[in-house]
């Protein structure tokens, strides 16, 4: 079993590198888009328009894929049958390719009436609507793409395609200027590339791999059993995911009121905290999904129990001790990052409040991206779903409740509480179904988030004593990479040191099964 996580580890830090830089591409991605727009009524009007293709890629492509077609595929690959595997892929690509591109004519057909929702400028939206729209077919196919890799154990094609769309949404309105108008436009043109980007990195990868399809006609593609399951498998997928965007034009609509400033600051904070995620929790996900839907098909339930185990003992490793670092130094962070031009004190200020709520939710959801497909992995999409469905109810009331005395802030931590319900709620459902080492696996985990708060508490606390002394020092430097980007450097040393330091005198396994899967990648010649 150690060659199998460590496999994995290897695997998701192959794939969590190129998930950092694609992340920190997001970034820039961030600014590009401020510098080009700002605030304004083009920046509003291309948020707008770019809002329900983005809603609907989560839908069909990041939804669909993780939740019905890995684990369908990876059965038709245990079956080692492969005539029935590529009808399979052919059902899915003619079903999926059909779907995408009625829904994007739809959706272009109809812009005019669907942006009537928004209060931003509507004859700038519907177009910026029309022209995005094709993304979301290009995204679509590129996510089937990735399906068909991570099921093969194959990720660096899917870590690099999200590299590539940021590139090119960065890239274009810099090449192009106004040429197609305003710098919204360009960016929409920018954006329709980076989905055909991420399709064609991957497709080589594919067709390398020995995978052939193409169209079926729709009544054999629909009768395919794969197809079926799939489709059954996505429904409820489909309403958890809607759920989650009611919940986010909810919170969204609640931090408007919440003042001027609430609604902006969370989004910055939330781009911080995907960052974080990024580094390790999504790439752990992906590659752990496949592993656990092998042992469920195959009933090898010690396996899949232990593999469950370790992955939330490793998510466990990482979030916490950087969430309660991050909420220690936030303000520096934030200052370092954003503090520019419009971005001012009071910006920060904002930023910096709702950043401190949203971290400390980061353990939950990270342990979400493990518990979840653990389910998906057994074939069932409804629990996540209506645990889902709870998490909503629960952020929505405690918005609420909470934006009155706390405003932005409040919604944050709404949010973050809703993530723990959503991680409890899944917890008590894995215990009642009596996997055997399912429980033994949960309270190992459990025991192990005492122990690294513990841990985390211990490295955090000569940072917080310090952070005075570096203020005094640095605090008054006109550039911020002195004033705020020196005293996080010091501080993140201290704090590594002595969080490393502490792994090393208990001899923690978990860590050195991470170090020791690091090492062996090294070792092996004409591996990259």
């Amino acid at each position: 079993m150690s060659d199998e996580a460590g496999n994995m580890f290897r695997e998701g830090g192959k794939l969590s590198l190129l998930t950092m830089a694609s992340r920190i591409l997001g970034l820039a991605r961030e600014m590009t888009r401020a510098a080009f727009m700002g605030t304004g009524v083009l920046a509003d009007a291309f948020a707008a328009a770019f809002t329900l293709p983005n809603f609907l890629r989560r839908l069909f492509a990041e939804g669909s894929m993780t939740a019905a077609f890995i684990p369908t595929f990876t059965g038709y690959l245990a079956e080692k049958d492969e005539e029935k595997a590529k009808e399979f892929l052919s059902a899915t690509f003619t079903v999926l390719v059909a779907l995408v591109l009625a829904v994007v004519a739809l959706g272009i057909a109809f812009a005019p009436w669907i942006v009537l929702i928004f209060r931003s400028d509507r004859s700038e939206t519907a177009l910026l609507t029309q022209m995005m729209f094709p993304f979301l077919a290009l995204v679509s196919v590129a996510a089937f793409f990735q399906g068909i890799l991570n099921s093969i154990g194959v990720f660096t094609p899917s870590g690099m395609a999200p590299i590539l769309f940021n590139v090119c949404w960065i890239a274009v309105p810099y090449l192009v200027g106004n040429a197609f108008g305003n710098p919204a436009r360009a960016m929409a043109v920018g954006i329709v590339i980076g989905g055909f980007a991420q399709a064609l990195v991957q497709l080589p990868a594919v067709l390398r791999a020995g995978w052939r399809f193409g169209f079926i006609s729709p009544r054999r593609a629909l009768r395919n059993p794969g197809m079926r399951r799939v489709l059954a498998l996505v429904a409820p997928t489909i309403l958890g995911m809607a759920a989650y965007q009611v919940n986010f034009l909810v919170s969204s609509a609640l931090a408007t009121d919440a003042g001027t400033g609430a609604l902006s600051s969370i989004q910055y904070s939330l781009r911080l905290q995907e960052l974080v995620l990024g580094v390790f929790v999504v790439s752990l996900s992906t590659v752990l999904l496949p592993d656990l839907a092998g042992s469920a098909r195959e009933g090898d339930w010690g396996s899949y129990s232990d593999s469950l185990g370790k992955g939330l003992r490793a998510m466990i490793l990482v979030t916490v001790p950087v969430a309660l670092f991050s909420m220690v130094v936030g303000k520096d962070i934030v200052t370092l990052l954003f503090k520019a031009r419009e971005f001012d004190a009071e910006s920060v200020r904002l930023t910096t409040a709702a950043f401190f709520w949203h971290m400390t939710g980061l353990v939950f959801i990270a342990m979400n991206r493990v518990i979840a497909p653990a389910f998906y992995a057994c074939s069932d999409t409804k629990t996540p779903t209506w645990a889902g469905v709870v998490s909503f109810g629960a952020n929505i009331l405690l918005a609420v409740v909470l934006v009155g005395p706390m405003k932005g802030p409040g919604i944050a931590l709404a949010l973050s509480a809703a993530s723990a319900v959503n991680t409890f709620v899944l917890v008590a459902v894995l215990l009642r179904r009596n996997i055997p080492g399912a429980s033994r696996a949960v309270a190992a985990a459990g025991r192990y988030f005492l122990r690294l708060l513990a841990f985390s508490v211990l490295a955090v606390a000569p940072v917080l004593l310090a952070r005075r002394e570096f203020a005094q020092v640095f605090g008054s430097a006109r550039s911020r990479l002195v004033s705020a980007g020196l005293p996080l450097l010091l501080d993140t040393i201290v704090f590594a040191v002595i969080g490393v330091g502490l792994l090393v005198i208990s001899k923690d396994e978990m860590a050195a099964l991470i170090v020791s899967a690091l090492r062996r990648r090294r070792g092996r010649p004409g591996r990259g």
